[in-house]
């Protein structure tokens, strides 16, 4: 797969990795905001010394930022991608004794409870049969009331839109020319992307409410939810 947002296991040897770092700032338009917003969303709610679940938390860059952002806050980071969780504990070095690292999907994260939970550039990569049964067992672990952030790739999903939304995603993340068309064949065929309204509707099915968009950079949306 070409070098795309996200965070699926298949998709990152250990140099891809290490490189991670360097991607995400320049594929996702404004990365730095959507950390500082999920942070300040989270921390409306997050009671102090709370605990928080980071799904998808490879790389740490996320996990990075809001530890940052909380000292007295503690971390659960969850990841498929054993590479990608290595270059995590490079990256939340300094917040260690604060945040413990899982190796799997969301029924390998711990119980809970927790008083906050995001899941950033993630979702894309779970397949639609396990996006809403996903975002439920994220929801069983959180207490009542706690906010969860969610932010991924999230267009129109009726033609012609959907090519339109691709070619816009690609052109923003900057693909070399000559990979291009494989990277909108990537896209089409790989990622389980739905349109806002489809997101929107399985985050309240999920048992969510409150639901509303707080994110919004041109093929990425991100909601903040209540369970």
């Amino acid at each position: 797969m070409p070098d795309l947002p996200g965070k699926d296991a298949a998709a990152f040897d250990a140099a891809h990795a290490r490189s991670y770092a360097e991607g995400p700032p320049r594929q996702v338009p404004g990365l730095a905001g959507l950390h500082r917003m999920t942070s300040l969303l989270l921390a409306e709610r997050v009671r102090t010394n709370g605990r928080v679940l980071v799904l998808g938390a490879g790389g740490g860059l996320e996990l990075k930022a809001l530890a940052d952002d909380h000292a007295d806050w503690t971390f659960d980071g969850v990841d498929p991608s054993a590479e990608m969780l290595r270059a995590a504990e490079q990256t939340v070095r300094p917040h260690a004794a604060r945040v413990r690292l899982h190796h799997g999907y969301i029924d390998d994260a711990p119980e809970g409870p927790f008083d906050g939970a995001t899941c950033l550039l993630t979702l894309h990569f779970v397949s639609r049969d396990r996006r809403l049964e996903t975002l439920r067992q994220i929801y069983r672990r959180l207490t009542p009331g706690a906010p969860f952030t969610v932010a991924h790739i999230s267009f129109p999903q009726t033609e012609p839109e959907r090519t339109m939304w691709i070619g816009r995603h690609v052109a923003f993340a900057g693909i070399a020319p000559a990979n291009v068309e494989s990277a909108k064949q990537a896209i089409a065929s790989k990622l389980a992307i739905l349109s806002p309204e489809e997101d929107e509707a399985t985050l309240r099915e999920a048992g969510f409410s409150g639901v509303s968009l707080f994110y919004a950079g041109l093929s990425f949306r991100g909601w903040v939810a209540y369970a």
